[in-house]
């Protein structure tokens, strides 16, 4: 039985390593909403009238100097979860991998969109003319004739995320109906998947994390992006030069990866 076919909500709890944590799943893709083109509508805690007032510009994403907010502490260490993220990502009894893989890209990627769509005003052609993703990173969009080009952030997101709605909409991609089955090149895509939301948390920790603290939202961001990281590299769906980048040009969340394990909430 297809887990997104068979079940609409997933809830279970944590408490194991000292965590104490419900994580709640939307399962079910068959009545969901096509999703908006940029700026998708906020929900829940991210709502803008529940912010300190409206949001600012970001400073320029390409500067170099101070150590960035996301970097420093408190920020750093704020997060909904105490304790190791294994036993989040572990795979439930009774699940197949693939069905669990699937459902977590489902929700990394709604979540992660809801992220967005409340910054996305101070996101544009004129703050982020590139997709920047560290001091001296920029990411390349690989256009369909095989040669990268150069996009400012919110052409480039709005091309992620409209490719991996694609994606999720697509039946020979993410089945969800009982007799279907995934299809052999089903890893392939989603390390490549993968790859690209990460790209996405990159910019939003480099570019526009000021307004992530506007929100009061850094415990919630930090916590998803934390589960992000500890589910892809126990999946390995991301390897360490994908988080921390190239000498030359590290990505400026691989310092809060490291940080991280450091303290002990993700594993190597």
């Amino acid at each position: 039985m297809s887990f997104f076919g068979s079940v609409s909500h997933l809830l279970f709890e944590c408490r194991s390593h000292g965590l104490d944590l419900w994580i709640y799943m939307y399962c079910d893709r068959r009545n969901r909403a096509p999703r908006a083109k940029r700026s998708p509508t906020p929900t829940g805690t991210l709502s803008r009238k529940e912010s300190m007032g409206p949001l600012s510009d970001p400073p320029s994403p390409g500067g170099t100097g101070a150590k960035p907010l996301y970097l420093s502490s408190p920020f750093a260490d704020t997060a909904l979860v105490k304790g190791n993220f294994k036993t989040i990502v572990m795979l439930p009894k009774y699940v197949d991998i693939m069905e669990w893989v699937a459902v977590n890209i489902f929700d990394f990627y709604t979540n992660l969109n809801e992220f967005y769509g409340v910054i996305t005003e101070c996101c544009t052609q004129h703050t982020c003319p590139t997709m920047s993703g560290g001091p001296t990173l920029n990411y390349h969009w690989t256009n369909q004739g095989g040669k990268q080009v150069s996009l400012s952030a919110p052409t480039y997101i709005d091309s992620v995320m409209s490719s991996i709605q694609n994606l999720l909409d697509d039946e020979n991609v993410f089945p969800t109906k009982s007799n279907q089955t995934f299809h052999p090149s089903f890893p392939a895509t989603i390390k490549h998947v993968y790859r690209q939301l990460l790209r996405v948390f990159a910019h939003i920790y480099h570019a526009h994390y000021p307004q992530i603290l506007h929100l009061r939202s850094e415990p919630h961001f930090n916590s998803l992006f934390a589960h992000f990281l500890a589910f892809g590299r126990e999946y390995e769906l991301l390897e360490v030069r994908d988080i921390k980048g190239d000498p030359s040009a590290p990505v400026g969340v691989g310092l809060l990866w490291e940080r991280w394990k450091d303290a002990g909430i993700l594993e190597g």
